[in-house]
């Protein structure tokens, strides 16, 4: 019989101290393939929320649950237990893990069966022997007493151990000591958060021919590495930033829905300042496994191209020689109902796709987009332009009590059949006034203005500007 002090709130909501003498109260023991049921609500930071749900026979009175089949990486400060008729004594999370490292420690001053293989003396072969030894040390090596000797390191063939220690398991368990207010089957339910778990979006973006139209394909990739399976799962995915303490460690117009058309069975709602996407099917979530899952198709998606020469400005601090600029090439998309869109965007990466002359889809590169919501502008870099050549060639340079006057000429060539429209954006630091302009320009922010000139096909035009800054 052992001694034990049981601690427990009384019904009445009063605070009771008891002292009980019991014997080692009895265990039950519950896995996943006993009626499970899961839910999963994942993060893109990492981490998901997992709802445990099983039904299990408890007796009455004082009982140990064992919960195994649980997420390796789980965040033992975060669970929380829930059945009806029950006290939660005590919780505890079992992570010593079965291994030969762990065995071994376990058996320290123990006996422990070397089998060992010698040759035999009589013919080919070996003939296996077994030798008891107690293990003394596992630094550096082994150490055990075989006999009256002691002996480091022996060689043997494996080890055979008599048991399994107690509390060395094959897996993290959670193990809660119950007050179990009368016998008979209940569901119990734990909750709590697991790393090793994130989601991300993957956008394919198929244009036309002439790259102006085309439908936008939405993927979830989900990355399970929290050492757990979870069958036939409720799947949710939280879309936004949620701030997580890091521990020191060592609907739109019918219009629109026609032209949109959601995942089956991918539903999307406001979450607080977030996005919550729920899957409204269950699904398998393999541990290692990456798991793609529909999150959106839309077509008739139009997507404006820019070409843009971008300046820096370190250009107006010094004489700069004559050099070539690359023309950047750009996509912007409204994500409107009008233009086939109208939904938060989860952060992902979109591969953009165009058809040739013959209609098969070429890979035309690919940017990565941030959380972005209905009505606002997708805007995507995809790569440079062959066909268009920008010249920066600094024409004057004056500079006199901190103030600099610089004149920029900015030849664009365009070699293309069709005609274009070349964005010259310049940054400008300090207290700028530009003096001449042959294009008209706007200013998008205090220190940056944009230049738009357009070029003929198979022709050319130069920008020319002078500015003056006070440094």
């Amino acid at each position: 019989m052992k001694l034990r002090w049981l601690f427990s709130a009384a019904l009445t909501g009063g605070v009771c101290l008891g002292l009980a003498w019991s014997a080692e109260p009895p265990t039950v023991i519950s896995t996943a393939d006993g009626g499970q049921t899961l839910s999963l609500t994942v993060y893109n930071v990492g981490r998901a929320l997992v709802r445990d749900s099983r039904p299990v026979v408890l007796p009455s009175g004082v009982v140990k649950l064992e919960y195994r089949d649980i997420a390796a990486k789980v965040m033992p400060q975060t669970v929380a237990f829930m059945a009806d008729d029950t006290v939660v004594l005590e919780q505890n999370y079992e992570y010593d893990l079965l291994s030969p490292k762990t065995l071994l420690t376990k058996f320290l001053g123990k006996e422990v069966t070397l089998v060992r293989e010698e040759p035999r003396l009589d013919g080919p072969g070996t003939v296996r022997q077994e030798i008891r030894a107690t293990l003394l040390s596992v630094e550096n090596g082994t150490v055990w007493r075989v006999g009256d000797r002691i002996v480091a390191n022996p060689a043997y063939r494996e080890l055979v151990f008599d048991s399994v220690p107690p509390y060395l398991r094959e897996k993290p368990t959670l193990v809660w000591l119950l007050q179990s207010q009368k016998a008979g089957p209940r569901t119990v339910q734990a909750t709590y958060l697991t790393e090793g778990i994130t989601w991300r979006a993957d956008y394919v973006l198929s244009l036309d021919q002439q790259g102006e139209k085309g439908a936008l394909t939405g993927w979830v990739t989900l990355s399970n590495n929290s050492g757990a399976s979870y069958p036939e799962a409720k799947l949710q995915l939280v879309a936004g930033e949620v701030h997580v303490v890091r521990e020191e460690r060592p609907r739109e117009a019918v219009m629109a829905e026609k032209m949109m058309a959601k995942a089956p069975g991918m539903a999307e709602e406001a979450l607080g300042e977030y996005h919550l996407y729920t899957l409204e099917r269950p699904t398998t979530i393999l541990d290692r496994q990456d798991k793609q899952v529909s999150l959106l198709q839309a077509s008739g998606v139009k997507a404006v191209k820019h070409f843009v020469v971008a300046g820096f400005p370190y250009y107006f601090w010094s004489r700069q020689d004559l050099h070539r600029e690359p023309v950047r090439v750009k996509l912007e998309m409204a994500n409107t109902a009008a233009n086939g869109l109208g939904l938060p965007l989860p952060a992902g990466t979109v591969r953009v796709y165009q058809r040739d002359s013959r209609g098969v889809e070429q890979f035309m590169g690919e940017d990565r987009i941030e959380h972005t919501p209905k009505d606002e502008t997708v805007k995507l870099e995809i790569g440079t332009a062959f066909d268009v050549v920008a010249e920066r060639v600094q024409t004057d340079f004056r500079s006199f009590d901190k103030v600099t006057e610089s004149a920029f000429e900015v030849r664009l060539r365009n070699h293309k059949e069709e005609p274009i429209t070349v964005e010259v954006e310049e940054s400008i630091g300090g207290d700028w006034e530009m003096l001449s302009h042959s294009h008209p320009y706007q200013k998008r922010s205090a220190f940056v203005v944009v230049f738009s000139v357009p070029v003929p096909a198979h022709g050319q035009s130069a920008l020319a500007y002078r500015v003056r800054v006070r440094h």
